[in-house]
C-alpha cells in the first residue's frame, strides 16, 4: 500500500488545493453577477432619466415654438389667412403628418392648417385639454386619444392665446407620431434593450422593438401595477413581448407622460452561466494538471476583472458629465428664481438642446458663431426673418462657449418677443459681434440691440431674465453682460473671453 502513498496524497493535494479554488472561483462569479445587476439596475435608470430630459426637450421646443405663434398679431386679430402661412412654416420643421388647429373655449375649430373651408369642419376631440386651457392659462399635453379630423390615434401640444390678458383661444399641435418613435430609436442603447415611451394613462405611444404592434396598448401588466406608485423606480418586469425584463421608469413633470425602459434578464445571467462553465472546465483541467493551471486561471480572472472595472469607470465618467451639465443649468436657473419664472426653465433647456445639437453634428469640434445663434433665434425668425439682422466675422466658438451663448441669445430673444421690439409688427433688432484683439487675449463683444418696439421704460428691479444673461456671462463665460434699457428699445452687450484654441 506504500507504493500508492505518494500518488493518493499528490491526488488529495491537487484536490485539496484546486476544490476550493474552483469554489472561491464560482463565488467571485456570483459575486461579479451580483455586482453587474446592480450596475445594470444603476445604468438602466439612468438612461430613462436622460432620455426623459430628451422628451422634456422636444416637447419644449415644441411648446417654444406654439408660444411664439401664439404671440403673432395676425392670430390675435383673427387674419386667419396671413397666419396660415406662418402656421405652415412652424410645421415645415417637423415634416410631413403635423397638424395646428384653433378652437374656441366650446370646441369649435376656428381654423386648420389642414383644410381651408373650416365651415364643415367637425367639433374639436378631445375638449377636456380645451378647457384646461382656458382654465389654467398655461400650455397643456394630452394623452393618446382619436383625432375626429384623420381618426388617427394623436397626441396634442396646446397653449392658449391671449389678448388683454385673457385667453381667446386654444393653439393645438398635433406633431407625427413618428417624431417620438424615432427619438426612441436614437436613445435605445443596443438591441438587448426594451424602451417605451407612455402618456398619463399608461397606453405606449413610441416603442422599441415592435412599435406597430404595440402603439396605442396599455403597459405590461407587471409595469402598469407599479408605474402611478412614484415618479421614478426600478423594478424587475415581463415586457409586452413576453420577455423578462431588468426595467426603470421615470415620469415627466412637463407633459406626464412615462419613460420606460429595460433590458433583457437574459442578457445579465447569459454571463454568469458562461462565467461558471468557464470555471468548471478550468477546475477540470487543473484536477489533471495541478496547481500551474490554477495560478493561470487567477491569473485571466484578475485581468478580466480589471478590463471589467476600468469599462464601468469610461462608464460612469461619461454619464457623470451628462449629469453634471444638466445639474449645473438647473442651479443656473432656479436660484433665487420665482415660481412664475421657473416656467422658463424648459425654455432655456430647449436653447442648450438646440446647441447640443448643433455640436452633435459638428461631432464637437466647436461651431460657428454665426450658426450657433441662428439655431437660437430660429422659432423667432418663422414670421418676419427680416427683422432680424445678424452682421459680424466668423467666429469658431468651443463647445463650452457654443452652450452658454446660446442660452443668452434665447433669453434675450424671448424677452424681445414678449416685451420688446419683436412683440409688434414694427419693431427690429440687430445683432452684431466683433473680436477685439488688442488684449492679451481675444475677447468677443456681442450687442443686441431693439428699435421701433413699444417705448421702454427701466424696471423697478431686475428680472430674472436680466439676472440669468449677467450670470452666465460672469460665472460661465468669465466675462460680463449689461442690459440697458433705452426709450428706444433694449440694448444687451456681452463680451467675453474666446478660448485659446480658436
Amino acid at each position: 500500500m506504500s507504493k500508492f502513498t505518494l500518488p493518493v496524497r499528490l491526488a488529495l493535494l491537487v484536490a485539496g488545493t484546486t476544490l476550493p479554488m474552483i469554489v472561491f472561483a464560482v463565488g467571485i462569479a456570483f459575486y461579479n453577477y451580483k455586482q453587474d445587476r446592480n450596475d445594470a439596475n444603476r445604468r438602466v435608470l439612468e438612461n430613462v432619466r436622460s432620455m426623459r430630459l430628451v422628451l422634456d426637450s422636444e416637447v419644449q421646443r415644441m411648446t417654444g415654438g406654439l408660444q411664439v405663434l401664439a404671440l403673432t398679431n395676425s392670430l390675435r386679430n383673427n387674419d386667419f389667412q396671413n397666419f396660415r402661412r406662418i402656421a405652415l412654416g412652424f410645421l415645415d420643421q417637423y415634416g410631413k403628418g403635423g397638424l395646428v388647429l384653433i378652437s374656441d373655449r366650446k370646441g369649435r375649430l376656428l381654423f386648420s392648417s389642414a383644410a381651408e373651408d373650416t365651415a364643415s369642419l367637425p367639433p374639436r376631440g378631445n375638449l377636456e385639454i380645451v378647457e384646461k386651457v382656458f382654465a389654467t392659462k398655461s400650455p397643456q399635453y394630452s394623452d393618446l386619444f382619436t383625432g375626429t379630423l384623420n381618426q388617427r390615434q394623436v397626441l396634442t401640444v396646446e397653449v392658449p392665446v391671449f389678448r388683454d390678458g385673457e385667453v381667446i383661444y386654444d393653439l393645438c399641435f398635433g406633431p407625427p407620431v413618428s417624431i417620438f418613435q424615432d427619438l426612441v430609436e436614437r436613445q435605445r442603447p443596443d438591441q438587448q434593450w426594451t424602451v417605451s415611451l407612455l402618456d398619463a394613462k399608461g397606453t405606449v405611444f413610441a416603442r422599441v422593438p415592435n412599435p406597430s404592434e404595440t402603439f396605442g396598448k396599455r403597459a405590461s401588466p407587471s409595469l402598469y401595477a407599479e408605474m402611478f406608485r412614484g415618479n421614478e423606480a426600478s423594478l424587475p418586469t415581463v415586457s409586452l413581448d413576453g420577455v423578462p425584463l431588468a426595467s426603470a421608469y421615470t415620469r415627466s413633470r412637463l407633459t406626464g407622460w412615462t419613460v420606460a425602459a429595460g433590458v433583457a434578464e437574459s442578457s445579465l445571467i447569459a454571463p454568469l452561466w458562461r462565467n461558471i462553465a468557464i470555471t468548471s472546465l478550468i477546475g477540470g483541467i487543473l484536477l489533471l494538471t495541478g496547481l500551474t493551471f490554477a495560478v493561470r486561471m487567477a491569473t485571466t480572472i484578475a485581468r478580466g476583472e480589471m478590463l471589467h472595472n476600468l469599462l464601468i469607470e469610461e462608464l460612469n465618467h461619461r454619464v457623470k458629465n451628462t449629469l453634471a451639465l444638466m445639474q449645473a443649468i438647473a442651479v443656473q436657473t432656479f436660484r433665487s428664481a420665482s415660481r412664475d419664472e421657473r416656467t422658463k426653465f424648459e425654455g432655456r433647456l430647449g436653447a442648450l438642446a438646440e446647441a447640443h445639437n448643433l455640436l452633435s453634428q459638428e461631432k464637437w469640434a466647436g461651431s460657428e458663431l454665426k450658426d450657433v445663434v441662428a439655431r437660437a433665434l430660429k422659432p423667432f425668425l418663422l414670421n418676419a426673418p427680416e427683422r432680424i439682422r445678424m452682421d459680424g466675422p466668423a467666429v469658431p466658438l468651443s463647445p463650452r462657449l457654443a452652450v452658454v451663448l446660446s442660452m443668452i441669445v434665447h433669453e434675450i430673444a424671448t424677452n424681445a418677443a414678449k416685451y420688446g421690439a419683436l412683440s409688434n409688427e414694427t419693431g427690429r433688432v440687430t445683432l452684431e459681434w466683433d473680436v477685439i484683439a488688442d488684449t492679451p487675449k481675444p475677447r468677443l463683444r456681442l450687442i443686441w440691440s431693439e428699435i421701433g418696439g413699444p417705448l421702454v421704460t427701466a424696471p423697478v428691479q431686475r428680472g430674472f431674465g436680466s439676472r440669468l444673461i449677467e450670470r452666465s456671462a460672469r460665472d460661465q463665460l468669465g466675462g460680463e453682460a449689461t442690459v440697458d434699457f433705452l426709450p428706444r428699445g433694449v440694448v444687451c452687450t456681452v463680451v467675453c473671453a474666446l478660448d485659446e484654441a480658436h
